[in-house]
């Protein structure tokens, strides 16, 4: 059937030679997946006006059959009645349409096998798609991979450990000037707060222990 026939060639081609033909290969896979569902769809709409063709033959070839055996019956009692003239056009329509009952069937066989064709096709269409459909997800997690690997790459390229080591130097320096100028802080802190003792109560100290020791010696 001419319905199947790009969809059979699009079947057998090769999906990694058709991605490589493009810059975007996911919005390939996106394109491809969605001509495969038209032509899903169409095979659909064709099965169903196949299986409506079979369902009137079907009807059409029983209906004959009934009137075959009613030109049967009435030819048979016309000649019990020796109606030889009405048993002759009884027995000329029974023949009419078993040549018809012949053709329908015959037609009705094709549109079977038709219908076995169309269906299998659509089988095979569909388990292409859910292949591909499968593809695709690998493909995606392939290709955000890959770009994922390319922006490291270029984050890496451009990253000099000599820039990054002078700038840890710097970073140190100032951490150690900073370091210093609190101790430096706390170290004024403290001697602001140191009240060195006067002479003159050294004096008073040391006159108070001369009398002490004097007292004791009296």
């Amino acid at each position: 059937m001419g319905l199947f026939r790009r969809v059979k060639t699009m079947i057998l081609a090769d999906l990694h030679k058709l991605v490589d033909q493009w810059e975007d290969p996911i919005a390939m896979t996106k394109q491809y997946l969605r001509e495969l569902e038209e032509h899903i769809q169409q095979g659909h709409q064709a099965l169903t006006q196949q299986i409506l063709a079979e369902q009137r033959y079907e009807t059409l070839i029983a209906q004959t059959k009934a009137i075959i055996e009613k030109r049967a019956r009435q030819a048979t009692l016309a000649l019990e009645r020796n109606e030889e003239a009405i048993a002759k056009l009884a027995l000329r329509e029974k023949l009419l349409y078993e040549k018809k009952l012949s053709a329908y069937e015959q037609q009705y066989k094709t549109v079977k096998e038709k219908n076995a064709y169309v269906t299998e096709q659509l089988k095979q269409l569909q388990e292409k798609y859910d292949e591909l459909s499968a593809k695709q997800l690998e493909l995606i997690a392939r290709a955000n991979a890959a770009k994922a690997l390319k922006q490291m790459d270029a984050s890496l390229a451009s990253f000099h450990p000599d820039h990054a080591l002078r700038g840890f130097a710097r970073m140190e320096e100032r951490i150690l000037a900073l370091e210093a100028e609190t101790t430096a802080a706390r170290h004024f802190l403290a001697s602001k707060h140191y009240r060195p003792s006067s002479l003159e109560e050294e004096v008073e100290n040391e006159l108070a222990k001369w009398k002490e020791a004097q007292a004791k010696t009296n």
